[in-house]
């Protein structure tokens, strides 16, 4: 018998300035999730690998060579340089991953959120947000990790980030990070109610053999 419950996963992208919290937001998802049903996407990398950090779970690592031949094969949903090395989301790893029905988190800059969206339209896209300004430059000066200099490039970048905002599905606002989470969470769940194509059959085929 056909399951409403077998459906593909959805892969969620989630965005927004330095500062924000997505990541934190995006850790607190995976871990409050039940374990298989949603996962954080691993990026790719031409760079070193750092102590400690665990290949195919840090990132893949790989040599520029095979990074630059899967990008002549398409096989990123978004790749950037920075600093002599490439970054990307490798693709086939991500569709494998929602073909099984787990759903994927990507936490990326909105210009890669951007690329992404040309490559697969159909995911969800949520835009983080501080509650004001002056809160995140408080949370960016409360770091401790960059100058003044820099915490006022990142504010104005803030602004210009904002622009783009209409591009995404959702905007959450992380003033109280429990609220914040909940809310992400929310989104998560209301599009896996969401009527397509696919949800539709599987409805279908299931409530005509039980006719």
């Amino acid at each position: 018998m056909a399951s409403y419950d077998k459906h593909p996963g959805k892969l969620f992208i989630i965005s927004g300035p330095s500062g924000a919290g997505k990541g934190t937001i995006c850790k607190r998802l995976i871990e409050d999730s039940d374990a298989g049903k949603i996962e954080l996407s691993i990026s790719m990398t031409t760079r070193e690998k750092r102590v400690g950090e665990v290949d195919g779970k840090s990132y893949y690592f790989v040599s520029k060579e095979s990074f630059i031949e899967k990008i002549s094969e398409g096989g990123f949903l978004e790749h950037a340089e920075v600093y002599g090395n490439y970054y990307g989301t490798p693709k086939e790893k991500v569709l494998a991953k929602l073909s099984e029905g787990i759903d994927v988190v990507l936490e990326i800059d909105i210009q890669g959120a951007l690329k992404v969206k040309e490559v697969y339209p159909n995911g969800i896209f949520i835009f983080i947000l501080p509650p004001s300004m002056s809160i995140l430059r408080k949370r960016l000066t409360g770091r401790g990790t960059d100058s003044m200099e820099t915490i006022d490039m990142r504010l104005a970048q803030t602004l210009d980030e904002l622009s783009y905002i209409e591009e995404y599905d959702y905007v959450v606002v992380n003033g109280e990070l429990e609220e914040a989470v909940n809310r992400v969470k929310a989104v998560v769940t209301a599009e896996h109610s969401r009527v397509t194509k696919n949800i539709k059959k599987l409805l279908m085929d299931k409530y005509k053999e039980e006719a």
